[in-house]
């Protein structure tokens, strides 16, 4: 583990310092949208899921979606946010082809949550990440650039899908910790279920905001953003890339614009957009269809009472409750339908073996058939019932992995494969005995120097065992038979 942290650029002369704010950008689940109600299903053919408000027809009126509001306030309870009671949404005005409007919905000065916090666990300790913001806007539809080398293509099914803008502050530093952060953000949400998290679907990108400054500097530099980056692994590529910009550009005697600027990935580098706007060139106004979002403390209450145990605090109960590492917890509090397979395999099961089973060799499978832990080919309760065999020694821990390769392969349930595999544990002591002596029958040479003190020749004795019983000998007798028959 490392005992600080150390992530700077460095070069002949400096070490550089990398400052980096993210926009998140989390689309609400919700069956409607922001302010109508076409659905937000994803994979809809084009142009299928959009209202009149959606397409912006002339005398459309947007209404509040409720659930979305509950959403958003859930989440800035989850950032363990404040909550405004009184909020406002405004119009910001920009041309896109896919934004019909020529505005986006959106809140400015008056978010729904205001700062809040979430804390990284990272190698080098803890980090207290702040919150600026969560405000609620409608998202834009999708532009398509390569269906025809000469034709734009618009989509206006995601326009006015409900999206949460989370806005840190400049307090991250490194690659590793946006990687840790976004991830944070997404598990909060996904325990809450006021956001999937699916970056591969849309339902969460970020803007990524960065700056560079010489160690110890207390002034931050002039930041770039970098726009619409939609997996962690191009975030933590972008950052690097642009951070060694700014150095270069800064130590050749240039300064930095700062601009919006896109991330080519298959260059790995970031490249101009426009020039960085500034609020007052949205010409942000109050929106006059919608009047200021009242809520009351009741309704804030009642949310956070029904709130589900929340990562950090599940966290903290894993590791008081059942004696399991930082690391070990954060693995299995990392996704929610995780935590919930763990509690369930545990209710039966020792503890020590079942989160064994589940981190290496559940995980393993689960990995290599790029399966979530609810499709899981082994239930929690089957996987409690190999569990309950190794630690009964009905089975050895060698066996259990042929069984288990078999439940993933079958699904059934282990005492049927070892049944109908032949696969029960020899622990007839006769039998193991003969077992016993027979290999030390022809190894007469090798007790001599075990008894000459080479003792590291005891785990010789029992792999000749084991495999003369084609794995299924009960180790512990194999032990206690072989010990006794080394003291003649």
């Amino acid at each position: 583990m490392k005992d600080k942290f150390d992530y700077f650029i460095k070069t002949e002369n400096n070490k550089w310092e990398v400052i980096i704010g993210l926009e998140v950008h989390a689309q609400v689940t919700s069956k409607s949208k922001l302010f109508s109600s076409s659905s937000t299903k994803f994979g809809g053919k084009p142009n299928t899921q959009v209202s009149l408000v959606d397409s912006a027809f002339p005398g459309m009126l947007p209404v509040i979606n409720k659930f979305c509001i509950e959403q958003a306030v859930k989440t800035g309870l989850g950032l363990n946010a404040k909550i405004n009671l009184r909020s406002i949404f405004d119009r910001k005005n920009y041309f896109y082809a896919d934004l019909p409007a020529g505005y986006q919905i959106s809140q400015y000065k008056n978010p729904i949550v205001g700062e809040g916090s979430v804390t990284l666990d990272m190698p080098y300790g803890t980090k207290k990440v702040g919150i600026e913001r969560l405000h609620l806007e409608q998202d834009a539809g999708k532009s398509i650039h390569d269906l025809s080398p000469d034709n734009t293509f618009v989509d206006l099914n995601r326009s006015g899908v409900a999206l949460m803008e989370i806005v840190s502050k400049p307090d991250l530093r490194s690659p590793d910790e946006v990687n840790s952060y976004v991830k944070k953000l997404r598990t909060i949400m996904r325990y809450l279920g006021t956001c999937d998290g699916n970056m591969q679907e849309g339902s969460l990108r970020a803007d990524v905001n960065v700056s560079v400054r010489k160690e110890g500097e207390k002034k931050f530099g002039t930041r770039c953003e970098i726009k619409n980056v939609n997996s962690i692994k191009f975030m933590e590529m972008a950052i690097e890339s642009e951070a060694k910009r700014q150095v270069e550009l800064i130590e050749s005697g240039k300064k930095i614009v700062q601009e919006t600027r896109l991330f080519d990935t298959k260059k790995n580098e970031t490249r101009s957009m426009r020039s960085k706007e500034e609020a007052h060139d949205y010409r942000y106004f109050p929106d006059p269809d919608l009047l200021p979002l009242e809520i009351k403390q009741s309704f804030v209450d009642n949310l956070k009472n029904k709130l589900p145990e929340l990562p950090d605090k599940k966290k903290e109960r894993f590791i008081n409750k059942f004696k399991l590492t930082p690391y070990e917890a954060n693995v299995l509090i990392s996704e929610n339908n995780i935590s919930e397979y763990f509690e369930e395999v545990i209710k039966s099961a020792d503890i020590k073996l079942a989160k064994n089973w589940i981190i290496v060799e559940l995980f393993a499978v689960l990995n290599d058939k790029n399966l979530d832990i609810k499709d899981s080919p082994v239930s929690s309760k089957n996987l409690a019932n190999l569990v309950n065999l190794i630690s009964s020694g009905e089975i050895s821990g060698k066996i259990a992995k042929k069984v288990f390769e078999l439940m993933v392969q079958s699904g059934d349930e282990p005492s049927k494969i070892i049944k109908d595999k032949g696969l029960q544990q020899q622990s007839d002591p006769k039998e193991l005995e003969k077992i016993v002596k027979n290999v030390l029958e022809k190894n007469l040479d090798k007790i001599t120097q075990y008894k000459a003190g080479k003792e590291k020749l005891y785990g010789f004795f029992v792999g000749e065992v084991m495999k003369a019983s084609s794995g299924k000998a009960n180790p512990k007798l194999v032990n206690d038979i072989l010990k006794k028959e080394l003291k003649k």
